[in-house]
């Protein structure tokens, strides 16, 4: 049997833990008898990926522990969506990011079909998840039904994990173009939409269903004094280069919808409670507006009536009014049918004697 392979050809990955994984930069080749032998020239790609890894890592994302290549996200139909690497750099605001290193050289429509297989990736019901729960779930709680929150931490952001393109290679001109062209291809992917309520002044929109695609330039990255933690990334759908962190926040998502709500309430609130103002009943007796309690008390009474467009004190004067002359009236009263009743007297004379003749 034949031994183990010549100590010449041991590589420095495997004495890296088994879950992590990096792409070799050197192409593989092996003599007749199966051996692995040193190859002629660089895997381009490979030492592409190598490079994005090396200067996100100098920047403080991540370690060389953090990354892994290749990693594999497999889709129903059969297909396997392979990220040329995976970062996780919790420490630097990113738990963690899908990347794709592209050297100029394949069609923007594959840049775009990947896109659609991560979301259709990161769509994925987990195993055992209750489709109907995940139909009627709205907002991040949708993603703990999905796939995807079970292998990749909580991105601590609204929507799915990330994805960068990082593109290297060519000219800046062409470079540029390919971006320009990748935005305006994948926009349904990254693109959101607006939280209902615009008309009330809500100006945020929804991230929660929507892929967060930065992109960057390898060039660009090692150009800036400040590395990958500069401002060469930039947010698909946004216009200006920011810091990774800045470009992967959402200023104007869900944090702003709830400051925005908060508003819209108070601003109707404040509408409804001057439309009940104005609507507010005034006595008639003494002009005075009625109060709450007052108002209240009149809407229950079952059978209005004059007395109910007084306010309370006004009320209670003309409830004692009322009282008092009842109380004359039927004294009045009383006394007119006790003189009525009352039986005749004859009159006597003035002696006391009738006169006899």
């Amino acid at each position: 049997m034949p031994g183990p392979p010549p100590a010449r050809c041991a590589t420095n990955w495997l004495l890296l833990p088994k879950t992590v994984r990096l792409s070799a930069l050197r192409k593989l080749e092996y003599d007749d008898e199966g051996w692995p032998v040193q190859a002629d020239g660089y895997d381009e790609h490979a030492a592409a990926v190598t490079s994005t890894a090396a200067v996100l890592t100098g920047a403080g994302y991540g370690t060389p522990l953090s990354w892994q290549t290749d990693i594999a996200h497999r889709l129903p139909y059969g297909y396997t969506q392979y990220a040329d690497l995976t970062m996780r750099a919790p420490e630097a605001g990113v738990p963690a990011m899908l990347l794709e290193v592209d050297r100029v050289t394949e069609p923007v429509d594959e840049l775009v079909d990947k896109l659609r297989r991560y979301s259709e990736w990161f769509e994925l019901l987990a195993s055992k998840a209750d489709a109907a729960k995940e139909r009627a779930a709205r907002g991040a709680a949708v993603h703990d039904f999905r796939l995807w929150s079970r292998i990749y931490p909580a991105t601590g952001r609204e929507g799915y994990v990330p994805v960068a393109f990082v593109f290297t290679g060519k000219t800046a001109a062409q470079r540029a173009s390919r971006i320009q062209r990748l935005e305006q291809a994948a926009r349904r992917y990254f693109a959101v939409e607006s939280y209902p309520g615009r008309g009330a002044g809500i100006t945020a929109v929804d991230y929660h269903q929507a892929v967060a695609v930065v992109v960057t330039q390898l060039e660009r990255i090692t150009a800036d004094p400040a590395g990958a933690a500069g401002a060469v990334w930039r947010r698909l759908g946004r216009d200006q280069w920011q810091t990774l962190t800045q470009a992967l926040d959402n200023p104007d998502g869900e944090r702003l919808y709830q400051v925005r709500l908060r508003e819209a309430r108070r601003r109707q609130a404040e509408r409804e409670a001057a439309e009940r103002e104005a609507q507010r009943p005034v006595c008639t007796q003494c002009g005075t507006k009625f109060t709450d309690e007052r108002r209240q008390e009149t809407r229950r009474s079952s059978w209005p009536g004059e007395w109910d467009r007084l306010r309370g004190p006004c009320k209670r004067e003309a409830a004692d009014r009322a009282e008092a002359e009842r109380v004359t009236r039927r004294r009045a009263e009383e006394a007119e049918r006790a003189a009525a009743e009352a039986p005749a007297v004859k009159p006597r004379s003035r002696f006391g004697i009738g006169h006899r003749r």
